[in-house]
């Protein structure tokens, strides 16, 4: 297989993965300037290797977060989560919300029987409704697609 080839495959899956690296030229660390094993472009690894060199070759945690395109705060970040979590913790974790923590059975229950009641409500409706049943805002859009989702679950 050509190695182009490879490479673009690499890029496809560290973005699908998210542990693409978003400043890979910030790296100057001088083993991923003349070594093909390491890659600027994978976060995970260019995290152990500044982790790895501040530890293990004692290299002062400004100049190895320097030399690696971080700042010192994240290779604070970096080692406290690869203590907690080994390596799995250095993958970057999805931010915000991880799922529709408004719309909790109750509220999804209510929405059911106003449906049930009027089956030609709207999620804007619907979203005022629960606003003056449990003083809650929730935008339609949420609804709509939770709607969906319960939908295709059937």
């Amino acid at each position: 297989m050509p190695k182009d080839h490879l490479h673009d495959r690499k890029l496809e899956i560290l973005r699908a993965q998210g542990t693409l690296n978003p400043r890979p030229q910030d790296v100057s660390h001088p083993l991923f300037q003349d070594n093909e094993f390491f890659d600027a472009r994978d976060l995970v690894q260019v995290k152990y290797e500044m982790l790895r060199q501040a530890r293990v070759e004692k290299v002062p945690v400004s100049r190895s977060a320097r030399a690696f395109g971080f700042s010192r705060p994240t290779l604070y970040q970096a080692q406290l989560a690869f203590e907690r979590e080994g390596l799995p913790g250095l993958v970057p974790h999805k931010r915000g919300p991880q799922r529709a923590y408004k719309l909790t059975p109750a509220v999804m229950q209510f929405i059911a029987e106003a449906r049930a009641a009027d089956p030609s409500l709207r999620p804007a409706e619907l979203s005022q409704r629960v606003k003056e049943r449990f003083d809650l805002v929730v935008h339609p859009r949420s609804i709509e697609r939770r709607l969906v989702q319960e939908k295709k679950r059937r």
